[in-house]
């Protein structure tokens, strides 16, 4: 509804159209179809895929057939739709060719695979949102107060820029497929739901979620678009010098002024605070250390060049990765304390890691020149708090860990008698 009073199509339309238009994330489609066939056999998964790339095959020769376009011109993906169209398959036989638990478990199946999607959908309306109804950017006051933490995204910058296009590349690649990797670690979380015929308590998918429900509101109290954009010439095709408040960034840190809000384009999202990439680069770290060898360095990897890209490319300031950070501690916290119990210490966790997550916000609101000039105290104390949450979030959900069971007793071989 927001959506259409600013005339914009709202990311249910988005997604219908992604039926037969060409799809803005084909990879994303297939990660989504992927979650669905968590709950088909290996038969019924050979299946779907070759159902889902025939139609892609089909949609792909028919577009270059008759020379028609995506929603605006050669836009989007040549592949996806196929994927798209076998997970609401999979619903409908749910709902007309199966019973009892079955059709639960096939359609819990479809509404994993529907929620990646329309998730990602709902966060690209949210940005759109952003950016036309908060016209005044906070950049100023947290450029100021991330001197506390030594600029990063000014040091990270001139790293990468000194990397050339080969590091850049491969930062863009993992910067931009992070909804893929979290699939894959979903994957292994839920690869044995199909020989239970059940979901377990809790997984990755469910986080990812819910740090994409909750993540926008932030942007809307706290207006932000990032270094590139209000120190540097923009990017995505969004932003310009012509914008910025001056073009320092890389090269030249901000200096200590008395910040203000300023009035940015009608454009570039204000989606900087918290970071939501390293939010669920967090998640996929978490959850990836009970999986193997393969997948926790992978896990370790994918959140190392997560926090590179997002401070390297400009998109985030320090205090908004540490943010970020707390945000998924105190999220995936919650999550787990509604299966296993609100017990005391994930109340005090819980309660901790938002009332440090307000006080980090407030404070680079209204301390952000105080900050700056005392960056030895106040710099070294914010990640001290943070480590501490997350020492706090190691212990709490160390209890919930299941204990490993004792290994059963040697028989000693018994004499046979003479």
């Amino acid at each position: 509804m927001t959506a259409r009073r600013y005339g914009l199509p709202g990311p249910l339309t988005n997604q219908v159209a992604e039926l037969v238009y060409r799809p803005k994330s084909g990879a994303l489609l297939y990660a989504g179809l992927a979650l669905t066939l968590v709950v088909l056999t290996w038969r019924q998964r050979f299946v779907a895929v070759g159902v889902a790339l025939g139609i892609d095959a089909v949609l792909a020769l028919t577009r270059w057939a008759f020379d028609i376009g995506g929603v605006a011109g050669t836009e989007g993906r040549a592949f996806g739709n196929g994927a798209l169209w076998v997970v609401l398959g999979c619903g409908v036989i749910a709902l007309t060719r199966r019973t009892g638990r079955e059709r639960v478990l096939l359609l819990k199946g479809v509404g994993l695979g529907l929620l990646l999607v329309a998730g990602r959908k709902t966060g690209d309306t949210w940005l759109l949102i952003t950016s036309r109804t908060r016209p005044r950017v906070l950049d100023p006051y947290v450029a100021t107060a991330d001197h506390a933490l030594g600029n990063p995204s000014w040091v990270a910058g001139r790293i990468v820029e000194a990397t050339g296009p080969v590091g850049s590349h491969v930062l863009d690649a993992v910067y931009g497929q992070l909804a893929v990797a979290a699939v894959v670690v979903a994957l292994y979380q839920l690869r044995n739901v199909a020989a239970e015929r059940r979901f377990p308590a809790h997984h990755l998918v469910r986080t990812f979620l819910v740090i994409g429900l909750l993540g926008p509101a932030i942007y809307m109290i706290y207006p932000v678009v990032g270094p590139v954009f209000a120190y540097g010439t923009g990017a995505f095709g969004t932003g310009s010098a012509h914008w910025a408040v001056a073009e320092l960034w890389p090269h030249t840190p901000p200096p200590v002024g008395s910040p203000h809000p300023v009035v940015y384009d009608l454009i570039t999202p204000r989606n900087c605070m918290p970071s939501l990439h390293t939010a669920w680069a967090t998640a996929i770290f978490i959850h990836s250390r009970r999986a193997p060898r393969f997948l926790r360095f992978a896990g370790t990897f994918w959140l190392l060049a997560t926090l590179t890209a997002t401070l390297g490319f400009g998109y985030h300031y320090g205090i908004d990765l540490v943010a970020g950070v707390l945000f998924t501690l105190t999220i995936e916290t919650a999550l787990r304390a509604l299966d296993h119990g609100w017990d005391r210490p994930a109340v005090q966790q819980v309660a901790g890691g938002a009332a440090f997550f307000t006080a980090l916000l407030l404070s680079v609101r209204f301390l952000p020149v105080q900050m700056a000039h005392h960056p030895w105290t106040v710099g070294p104390f914010i990640l001290l708090a943070t480590a501490a949450v997350i020492y706090g979030y190691i212990l709490t959900t160390a209890r919930w860990e299941p204990s490993p069971a004792p290994p059963a007793p040697r028989s000693e071989p018994q004499l046979e008698p003479a």
